[in-house]
């Protein structure tokens, strides 16, 4: 009797710590930076920390891809490609309505790239599809070549990209046998552009750049314009918006409600009118369905 009441008091009592964690997690509102590593896509990458989230909230076999029936709304802003890693940065609750407005601002990537070689992609990840001399190319003019790069330019996408054709990614399309025109160029802004290392064929660049900017498009042009070609071997993305690499991305170790609650900017609180209007706008339009994250930018 005694060994049974003791059981359902330690039942109860895990059960009240689990709805306390669940309680709490659904109380986060705001934007968070997780450690993208290099490999998965970032849809996975949000996937798994949803799935460990809910975990330690004591959610019993959580499925972070059924969306509609979890107790959780989650979303990342600023696709980063399978090859990358760095800065990626997260909206939890409210936050996931918030990511454009509080991601503005430059981003900053440290890129590696190999000449004499161009990919389908762009990037490692791809097939050889073009070889040529590098050898002509000194560290000299390649710095002087990164001027015709810097401030406002136009930049036509990869093909491989998450830029949609008909409401489908342009890679997935790619990938499925179709043939995808390249989207025409566009204006984009490189805020500063220099080079770290040389030591052919390999060169290391730091990008700061604003939104809708593909650095393995600026690679490949770059290699161009220096009568050769290249791709990224590697691309770390190192800030985003407020985010830095150093000081704010969550490793997955970290991935905990307590690491979580110190790194969460919270989202800023609506005004009195702010709500009004709302409310005003919610009788005359249907109401939109559950925000459930972006790609964001569609960079990479």
């Amino acid at each position: 009797m005694a060994m049974a009441s003791s059981s359902r008091a330690a039942i109860a009592i895990s059960m009240a710590v689990q709805n306390s964690s669940l309680s709490k997690l659904q109380s986060f509102n705001g934007i968070f930076a997780i450690y993208k590593k290099q490999g998965p896509t970032s849809a996975d990458v949000l996937n798994t920390l949803k799935k460990a989230l809910l975990k330690e909230a004591g959610v019993a076999n959580p499925n972070p891809r059924k969306r509609n029936k979890q107790p959780l709304k989650i979303g990342h802003g600023g696709t980063l490609d399978s090859n990358a890693s760095g800065v990626l940065v997260v909206g939890i609750g409210e936050g996931t309505k918030m990511l454009t407005t509080m991601l503005a601002g430059s981003k900053k990537y440290r890129a590696i790239g190999e000449l004499g070689k161009a990919t389908d992609s762009l990037d490692v990840t791809g097939n050889v599809i073009e070889e040529k001399s590098y050898d002509h190319i000194t560290k000299e003019a390649f710095e002087e070549k990164l001027k015709q790069f810097t401030g406002e330019i136009m930049q036509v996408p990869p093909l491989y990209s998450a830029l949609k054709k008909d409401g489908k990614r342009m890679s997935v399309l790619l990938k499925q046998g179709q043939e995808v025109e390249a989207k025409p160029a566009r204006p984009v802004t490189v805020y500063s552009l220099s080079l770290q290392d040389f030591s052919p064929p390999y060169f290391t660049i730091d990008v700061e750049c604003g939104g809708g900017f593909y650095v393995r498009s600026l690679v490949d042009d770059l290699a161009k314009a220096l009568c050769s070609c290249a791709h990224i071997k590697e691309l770390t993305r190192t800030k985003q918006g407020q985010f830095t690499l150093e000081e704010h991305a969550l490793k997955e170790d970290r991935w905990t409600l307590t690491d979580i609650t110190q790194a969460l900017q919270p989202c800023p609180k609506p005004s009195g009118q702010h709500k009004n209007v709302k409310k005003a706008k919610s009788k005359h339009m249907p109401t939109p369905s559950e925000s459930k994250g972006g790609d964001g930018d569609t960079n990479d």
